[in-house]
């Protein structure tokens, strides 16, 4: 069963800790459903050329492209160093999905999607031995019920589980958008737009951080 999770962590332990240390009102949101080599990310709150001077003084940056401006937001293709790669690795492992992840106020919060409550528990053992400063939220198992409360579809919800099921999130991929589609008896482009949508209102759905939760891992030691 899918289960979706918010962690909450400093921006010191991970990226851009440096710039949103330097400017206070710099916010930035993960660019949604983009396959890249280097993230997307929104950025927002100082001027372009101070975001850019951040950005080159950051030592968790290694090199950054300009792709777009929208009223006052700027998008940059960010390249991080290995350390951060790595970091992001510990939440992702083979088979996380990151819905989100915004920075704010020194800290980011990630939304992540895992094959099941296994896989996020073997999750929060890794950034346990690591030692990061880690504060783990709300968490929803995807169930159809869970499904309507969230505002997906039943479309949606067939669309995004039966992606998790045939290995479509996976590094590598077990099964391409266009063999699901098959499978759904969909079009490429209707699948496509399903999952899409599903992806942008798993990623706003509102999952305030409650660290709690955490002593439910932290009983299994």
């Amino acid at each position: 069963m899918a289960t979706i999770a918010a962690f909450r962590l400093p921006a010191t332990d991970t990226a851009l800790g440096s710039a949103l240390e330097t400017h206070p009102s710099l916010t930035g949101e993960l660019e949604r459903v983009v396959e890249s080599d280097r993230p997307g990310i929104w950025l927002t709150g100082p001027s372009r050329p101070r975001i850019e001077a951040a950005l080159e003084a950051d030592p968790s940056v290694d090199d950054y492209e300009h792709v777009t401006t929208t009223d006052d937001r700027w998008l940059y293709e960010l390249e991080f160093t290995d350390e951060v790669c790595a970091i992001v690795d510990l939440f992702v492992g083979p088979k996380g999905t990151v819905l989100s992840a915004k920075a704010a106020n020194g800290t980011w919060v990630l939304r992540v999607r895992y094959p099941d409550r296994e896989h996020l528990s073997e999750t929060y053992e890794r950034l346990r031995e690591r030692e990061l400063a880690v504060e783990i939220g709300k968490i929803y198992d995807l169930t159809e019920h869970s499904s309507i409360e969230i505002g997906l579809t039943p479309e949606q919800y067939e669309s995004i589980v039966a992606a998790v099921e045939h290995g479509y999130f996976e590094i590598p991929r077990r099964i391409s958008m266009q063999e699901l589609a098959v499978e759904l008896d969909i079009s490429h482009q209707a699948l496509s737009e399903r999952l899409r949508r599903a992806y942008g209102t798993l990623a706003n759905v509102e999952l305030d951080l409650d660290p709690g939760i955490e002593l439910e891992f932290a009983e299994s030691d």
